[in-house]
């Protein structure tokens, strides 16, 4: 038994076996008592007006020579719709408090120009505004997130945006709406009031923004069949203090549900004025990252402690609507986030997705930051190129764990990979019932230098899927190469022996199917 084509694929020798001289983990699922449901939003995606993380990655205009449909450029886009983006979040990001919604509205030739003070200074031509995003998230068939601004915003302009895009009467706002090309109102499924209020959303403390969430929740109102969810703009890394204040509004909670936003990233060394290449990097910043990615599980543990204080029911949602690597920015581009994504993102991506299933109930939206040629991308483009990155090909193989349902999973016999004070567990796994019935699960081997051996046990048939690797740690796609990362697929069935055993290589991400 083998992987097929995986020698040839990616120039790595696997073999698969049912007797090794390998410490063996074994690997058990519960399915008989099975989990919350796996919100398809823990899979969305993040837009802001950030360097070409909109403009030229997804919107070029009708006039432009890249392929388009209606100013969308048409790789982008097909790429989008083959990952199934359950959620589009914009304007922003720091960008969304500086943000105001008139500006983008109209015809193009009309609409304001107006400098990006939060990314580099540069000239906005606000072609890409209100209709864009939400016309955008239609075509993907994604639920539309809009971050309100509540930094230099007023309650007013709040509340006149959400009646632009939601209002089905004859109001002035919702006839100037049809005036610009939009008959009915969109669905608007989710709306933040302010981002990242404790740092580049005003700089708050928290009891602060307690009060002012309230004020201008207060004036956000809908029709009845289109009421978004409300997010409160929460902590970040271990802060609590945010959590703590958001969860004490009780009265306000009882009759008005909604969810706390909150923001983690992975910075390989901790210091945000080096935070480490993404590529060419030792193997001592593998390990850093992957210890650091971890501690999100923590910060999880720590806030859904309080709030399960004070809603035991679960009914708040805990959103981290801005998560993933970030590091150093790409020489000769120092305002716009720009970096190079390789396997080590991958790695991390498959990580953190295994801890949101596993906190499922109360986790119920993440939001990798960002989609296009921002941070932690799925797509990266120049001019007319585009690559899909390996974080990408992550999120793409995990496609059936969106709304499928948790089953709890144990690995006995799991060593450690580190160095230094950075030590992990080196396989990271988890499982789902996928909608559709079948059983998932997903393996990742954080070790960069030796396989492990996996033993499912023998209630499985078989396994089939797909598997990640390359041969380096910074192993990357590039407009030359851009499929120097790709998955491969496989399928293994047991040996004589009746044992589903595998052989996982280095630094390798599983998602595949048990058959029963």
């Amino acid at each position: 038994m083998k992987f097929k084509s995986l020698l040839r694929a990616i120039g790595i020798a696997l073999t698969i076996t049912s007797t090794s001289s390998m410490a063996e983990v074994s690997v058990s699922l519960d399915t008989d008592n099975t989990g919350a449901v796996i919100n398809k939003n823990i899979y969305g995606q993040f837009m802001e007006h950030l360097g070409r993380g909109i403009y030229e990655g997804v919107w070029v205009g009708p006039e432009s020579d890249i392929p388009n449909t209606n100013g969308y450029r048409d790789d982008v886009l097909q790429a989008l719709k083959d990952l199934q983006v359950p959620l589009l979040r914009w304007p922003g990001g720091c960008f969304a408090d500086e943000y105001h919604w008139e500006d983008g509205i109209g015809p193009n030739a009309e609409r304001k120009r107006t400098v990006n003070t939060t990314w580099g200074g540069v000239i906005d031509d606000n072609s890409f505004g209100t209709h864009e995003f939400m016309n955008l998230a239609e075509m993907l068939g994604a639920d539309a997130y809009v971050n309100g601004n509540l930094g230099t915003g007023s309650p007013k302009e709040m509340a006149q945006w959400v009646e632009y895009m939601t209002s089905d009467s004859e109001s002035s706002l919702a006839n100037l709406r049809r005036e610009n090309g939009r008959d009915k109102p969109w669905r608007l499924h989710f709306f933040a009031i302010g981002n990242e209020t404790w740092g580049c959303g005003g700089s708050m403390d928290a009891d602060y923004y307690v009060d002012l969430y309230k004020h201008y929740a207060t004036f956000i109102k809908t029709p009845a069949n289109n009421k978004p969810t409300l997010i409160a703009s929460g902590g970040t890394d271990f802060r609590t203090d945010y959590t703590e204040a958001l969860m004490s509004m009780e009265s306000y909670w009882s009759y008005n549900k909604g969810a706390i936003s909150h923001h983690y990233y992975t910075l390989p060394t901790s210091d945000w004025s080096k935070k480490g290449s993404a590529l060419n990097f030792p193997e001592s910043e593998w390990a850093s990252t992957m210890s650091r990615t971890l501690k999100i599980e923590d910060i999880l543990k720590t806030n859904i402690e309080i709030m399960d204080k004070y809603d035991p029911d679960e009914e708040i949602g805990f959103y981290l609507d801005e998560w993933g690597t970030w590091y150093d920015v790409t020489e000769g581009d120092p305002g716009f986030l720009y970096q190079q994504n390789s396997l080590r993102d991958a790695v991390v991506a498959a990580l953190n997705l295994n801890i949101y299933h596993k906190y499922a109930k109360r986790v119920q939206m993440t939001i990798i930051a960002q989609m296009v040629n921002v941070l932690q991308a799925m797509i990266l483009t120049d001019k007319e190129k585009m690559l899909l990155t390996p974080t990408y090909h992550v999120f793409r193989m995990h496609i059936p764990f969106q709304d499928a349902t948790y089953v709890p999973i144990e690995l006995d016999g799991n060593e450690t990979y580190g160095q230094g004070e950075h030590q992990v567990p080196k396989i990271n796994a988890s499982a789902a019932r996928g909608k559709d019935g079948k059983l998932w699960i997903t393996l990742v081997n954080v070790d960069p230098n030796n396989d492990e051996v996996i033993n499912l046990g023998s209630a499985y048939k078989r396994i089939t899927g797909e598997i990640l690797t390359a041969e380096t740690m910074d192993a990357h796609n590039t407009f030359k190469d851009p499929n120097a990362v790709r998955p491969t697929s496989f399928e293994v069935s047991p040996a004589e022996n009746g044992e589903l055993v595998i052989t996982l290589p280095p630094k390798a991400i599983i998602v595949a199917q048990l058959t029963e």
